[in-house]
């Protein structure tokens, strides 16, 4: 399966491995381990990718809500703004009720 990513939309890319490699001063990288060590994990590699993947996932998560909310602000304050005409299904239902609750 082919992966790509774009803004916060997945297409498609060869899914194949890609190496990343950093550059981090030796104690940090100890303490990386240590930490890798302590979590149980197999390795360092497996330490970060699972840290990296938990983040990017609560980055990607939280920008989606911000969008949506933004979304629903939008819609919800365009509604309130922008009067229109009741429609005659809308008008009936206003009579019916009227009907009902003066008898």
């Amino acid at each position: 399966m082919q992966k790509k990513i774009t803004d916060m939309e997945t297409t498609t890319i060869p899914n194949k491995p890609t190496r990343f490699d950093t550059r981090l001063p030796k104690e940090q990288k100890i303490y990386f381990e240590k930490a890798a060590q302590l979590g149980g994990y197999r390795n360092l590699t497996e330490f970060i990718l699972s840290a990296v993947s938990e983040k990017a996932k609560e980055i990607i998560s939280e920008r989606e809500r911000i969008i949506a909310s933004q979304r629903d602000s939008e819609i919800f304050f365009n509604a309130i703004l922008q009067q229109t005409q009741p429609n005659d299904k809308l008008l009936e239902a206003v009579n019916e009720y009227n009907q009902m609750i003066t008898k």
